[in-house]
């Protein structure tokens, strides 16, 4: 049976815009990244979903990238079988070829446009344009203030002796789990699992299920999980096994999931923005590793500062979807002008073209 993932491959984060695109496919690996460019409303997120439902229905594995700004939306799509990618190259995550022709190819979908009727609009957009930069940059200096915050609850409750105590639970989980060497060095795929966006923090939980049968829950209120997944990820790859390292979308120096398929094993995190619910092999109360004393001298610094951040996780939000909001309006300005049955013509060529090269392979 096909597998079909979810992803984010961008963050809203306290620098602003994160991407990780760039490692949506492997030059020396992969045969082909198509590069789509068109503005808003050309129909880039319905071509992929498009293909994307086609191949999967043909039997292939399709590796879905969402949008941060409209998690509904595709950015790009990955067929592993095929070596074969899609992606949104536009901003905020601009993307030019690497190794043109050979490795990657434009697609103009700003051909579908009616250029001459758009023409008369132009002010309009630009400022529909102004108003939806001048919400994402409010909203950044909200998400940067709410990472201060966690920051300061780390500080107050995690030092060295926590960090020991949890990367001594580790080794025995390594110890456990990963075992011998099998072979070769593994590779690491980077990989958002979740996403604040305008409908709240989007944590992609199905993925985990279909990534892995077994599954480690850990708790992570006080951010310990990074220390964890670090040296699991780094025994995995020494080991000779692939992983997939999903960093945390406020914070993307940090580790938030972590997968390795080979195993069909899964480690994933808790907190209070996403609650892991599913099923669990084990569940690991990384938490109660923290000093009990010291967390009850802070209990009221803590619950306060926990209540500040809500404020402005709830802001960042809210500011998104009136960021979602205008673009929605500017999508509305050029939909009318696009020729989406060519889109979807162009669509199912590509489509056509995968499934013969499916054969050849």
């Amino acid at each position: 049976m096909q597998k079909e993932t979810h992803f984010f491959l961008g963050a809203n984060a306290p620098v602003g815009f994160t991407s990780l695109y760039a490692a949506l496919v492997d030059p020396y690996t992969d045969d082909t990244l198509h590069i789509i460019k068109g503005g808003p409303g050309c129909g880039k997120s319905s071509f992929m979903a498009h293909i994307a439902r086609k191949i999967t229905q043909a039997g292939l594995d399709v590796e879905h990238i969402h949008c941060t700004a409209a998690p509904d939306s595709l950015d790009a799509i990955y067929i592993p079988a095929l070596k074969t990618a899609y992606v949104d190259g536009t901003a905020p995550h601009v993307i030019e070829p690497l190794y043109p022709a050979v490795m990657e190819q434009y697609l103009n979908l700003g051909e579908f446009y009616d250029v001459d009727a758009l023409k008369p609009k132009k002010a309009e957009v630009i400022e529909k344009y102004r108003a939806y930069k001048a919400l994402y940059a409010r909203a950044y200096d909200c998400i940067a203030s709410a990472h201060r915050i966690i920051r300061e609850v780390a500080n107050y409750i995690v030092d060295d002796s926590v960090i020991t105590a949890v990367k001594k639970r580790t080794k025995g989980i390594i110890a456990r789990e990963i075992g011998k060497k099998r072979g070769g060095t593994g590779g690491v795929t980077r990989r958002f699992l979740s996403a604040l966006t305008y409908q709240g923090y989007v944590s992609r939980f199905d993925t985990v299920a279909t990534l892995a049968a077994r599954i480690y829950h850990l708790d992570n209120t006080l951010g310990l999980a990074h220390h964890m997944l670090t040296d699991l990820s780094e025994a995995a790859v020494a080991a000779g096994l692939d992983c997939i390292l999903c960093p945390a979308p406020l914070n993307p120096e940090r580790v938030e999931h972590l997968f390795i398929p080979d195993l069909s094993l899964a480690f994933i995190s808790s907190d209070y923005l996403a609650p892991y619910d599913g099923p669990a092999y084990r569940h690991i109360r990384l938490d109660a590793m923290a000093d009990g004393e010291r967390l009850r001298g802070y209990k009221t610094k803590l619950r306060f500062l926990k209540k500040i951040f809500g404020i402005l996780i709830d802001e960042s939000v809210s500011t998104l979807a009136e960021a979602k909001a205008v673009h929605d309006e500017l999508e509305a300005i050029y939909n009318p002008h696009v020729d989406f049955d060519g889109v979807y013509q162009l669509a199912d060529r590509h489509v056509d073209d995968l499934l013969r090269e499916r054969i050849k392979s």
